[in-house]
């Protein structure tokens, strides 16, 4: 079945992690739709590099959190916050790639 990711989450996130790092947060809305999620391993390093346009080595990790039904991403932001040239200081508008994400179960 094809689903879109925001139709099966309840937040999508990205904020910083440090002024070198960026943070995703994605939690759903039920553990059901979790679980598959994480079976299916549809959270992956080429996926997001993919997703993000990065090279998987950018990728420090994805976590699962089975508490909250939650996935955490982190990656080497490609430019620090701050920086010239970069525009989202806080991180905070980086998650839109991932709302736009479809995928098959």
């Amino acid at each position: 079945m094809h689903y879109k990711l925001t139709d099966v989450t309840s937040v999508i996130r990205s904020k910083n992690s440090g002024p070198y790092e960026l943070t995703f947060d994605v939690i759903f809305k039920d553990y059901e739709m979790y679980e598959r999620v994480k079976a299916a391993g549809v959270f992956n390093n080429a996926m997001f590099a993919s997703l993000y346009h990065i090279p998987e080595t950018d990728i420090i990790g994805i976590v699962h959190f089975d508490p909250a039904k939650a996935i955490k991403t982190t990656i080497v932001r490609p430019i620090p916050s701050g920086a010239l040239g970069e525009t989202d200081v806080y991180g905070a508008q980086q998650h839109v790639p991932l709302m736009k994400l479809e995928f098959d179960l």
